[in-house]
């Protein structure tokens, strides 16, 4: 399995606090912990041309994993569209935090994505709501992170096919923070932790949602459905009227 990390690596660039947290990028923190699961890992960011996202990589990609911030409005159209298609042919999508916003997201949603948000260093407690669920594997009956920054509903998504976490703030919101969806041939799945300043990405547990999402999102070996004027299968009898 071929995985791509994407991150427009902004944030690790002007504010002190994201590099230290992420010497390397959150895009190298994820990849790195990608690799545990002997898959290949290559990373893509934001400045590079097309965005590191030719056609080549994306023809070669079975999961793009995304985080995006600040810069969402800089993500050419035209490559969205590419990836766009590329989900729909069947292409695996983990969209992580405030990827919620991103232009690949929206349009794949076909909702506005807003929320509310507030950054307080509050406790966020992640529950498992369908601990049968494969991104729920190895999990327990909730990850709890000492400081997060909140997300609270109304979060202005499509109902999810499948919900898996939801999240409790300290200051009292709640949020739908892992939720599943299919496009086309391809899977999507949606985990809300990871604000740029703290160390989220480090934490065991989210790396293990991560990882499973990445596994369940992968594509399948099914039929491309055919469209279009379709030749009769058997023959139709010729029913002249009266």
């Amino acid at each position: 399995m071929n995985v791509l990390v994407w991150n427009e690596n902004r944030h690790e660039k002007t504010n002190p606090v994201v590099a230290e947290n992420y010497p390397n990028g959150i895009h190298g923190t994820i990849a790195e912990f990608l690799k545990d699961e002997h898959v290949n890992v290559k990373t893509a960011t934001l400045d590079e041309p097309e965005h590191g996202l030719t056609d080549e990589v994306l023809k070669e990609t079975d999961v793009l994993v995304w985080w995006g911030h600040k810069a969402h409005d800089e993500v050419k159209d035209e490559i969205v569209e590419k990836v766009y298609k590329r989900v729909l042919e069947g292409m695996g999508l983990v969209v992580l935090h405030s990827g919620h916003f991103s232009k690949i997201f929206k349009k794949l949603m076909g909702t506005s994505c807003d929320l509310k948000w507030r950054e307080a260093n509050e406790k966020e407690r992640i529950w498992v709501v369908d601990p049968t669920h494969p991104i729920a594997e190895g999990i327990g009956q909730y990850i709890e992170l000492e400081q997060e920054e909140m997300y609270g509903e109304h979060f202005d998504i499509p109902t999810p096919d499948e919900l898996i976490f939801i999240s409790w703030f300290e200051g009292g919101e709640v949020f739908r923070s892992g939720c599943t969806y299919k496009r086309g041939k391809g899977k999507i799945f949606y985990f809300r932790p990871g604000h740029e300043t703290y160390k989220t990405y480090h934490n065991k547990e989210i790396q293990r949602v991560i990882k499973n999402g990445v596994n369940w999102v992968k594509p399948a070996e099914t039929a491309t459905p055919v469209y279009g004027n379709a030749k009769p299968l058997e023959t139709i009898s010729d029913k002249a009227t009266v």
